[in-house]
């Protein structure tokens, strides 16, 4: 298709990670010390706005975690979240910022342990059964590998910051099915992709639940607001094409910024 032949140059470099609105709640307590990790979607690639320090990691200041410090003013805030981070180099990279003091953590986390950057490149490049077969695959790992990562990810979240309020964040649906898009991927294809990210977030919420963490998903908030709505808080294939398949600023003020006010 010419769509497709249109978008092989804007998305070779193509890395994406995939992976309730609720009422405002003061978090852990006023004057807290708050940190947030974990991968793109806390760090706010998409949203604009990036700290010129934040280099690669781009780290925006209309991303949800920076919206909620600047809402609250906790006596500390440290944002270490990093695009293309995957639990490992969470573990590795951004857990020094935790330590007996800190009152609230936010993570995501997930989403590129499982490759959902090479699943949207081969879904926007390749034929519809290469696209569900790669989802497919992708699942798979969800089921398979993922669940030991995030156990250890969350075990040493929890050794680092023993009183901390831990709020996991999941995932947005990419797609509005019979929504209004006239071209791109199938609906099969964004069917299978929905399918991916609903798996992803039960295995997240699961593993959340049992570290005792409070897992917070961003589904409802984005409802209606998904790519090929009328109003989607979501960047389709973009350029630069990091932003792709990632949230807009209104993304994490009006979705992400909800989900995690109503849980911590």
């Amino acid at each position: 298709m010419l769509w497709r032949r249109i978008l092989v140059s804007a998305t070779t470099a193509l890395a994406v990670a995939v992976a309730a609105l609720g009422v405002a709640q003061p978090a852990a307590a006023a004057g807290g010390n708050y940190v947030a990790l974990g991968d793109s979607y806390s760090s706010g690639v998409g949203a604009g706005s990036y700290y010129s320090d934040s280099g690669d990691c781009r780290r925006s200041s209309k991303a949800y975690p920076a919206l909620w410090a600047a809402q609250n003013a906790p006596a500390s805030f440290a944002f270490k979240a990093c695009s293309g981070a995957t639990t490992g180099s969470v573990r590795s990279g951004q857990l020094g910022a935790l330590n007996s003091a800190t009152t609230l953590v936010s993570v995501t986390a997930g989403g590129n342990d499982v490759g959902f950057a090479n699943v949207m490149q081969t879904c926007v490049l390749k034929s519809e059964a290469t696209c569900v077969s790669a989802v497919n695959s992708a699942i798979s790992k969800v089921n398979g590998t993922l669940p030991a990562s995030l156990r250890g990810l969350y075990t040493d979240i929890r050794s680092r910051a023993s009183r901390a309020k831990v709020v996991v964040l999941g995932y947005p649906r990419f797609y509005k099915l019979s929504g209004s898009c006239i071209a791109g991927l199938t609906e099969n294809e964004r069917a299978a992709i929905n399918r991916a990210s609903d798996t992803l977030n039960g295995v997240v919420a699961k593993q959340a639940a049992n570290a005792g963490f409070t897992f917070s998903s961003v589904a409802d908030e984005f409802t209606n607001h998904e790519i090929c709505s009328s109003d989607s808080w979501l960047h389709s294939v973009s350029v630069p094409v990091y932003n792709s398949y990632h949230p807009k600023a209104a993304g994490h003020a009006y979705g992400y910024l909800p989900a995690l006010r109503s849980a911590a």
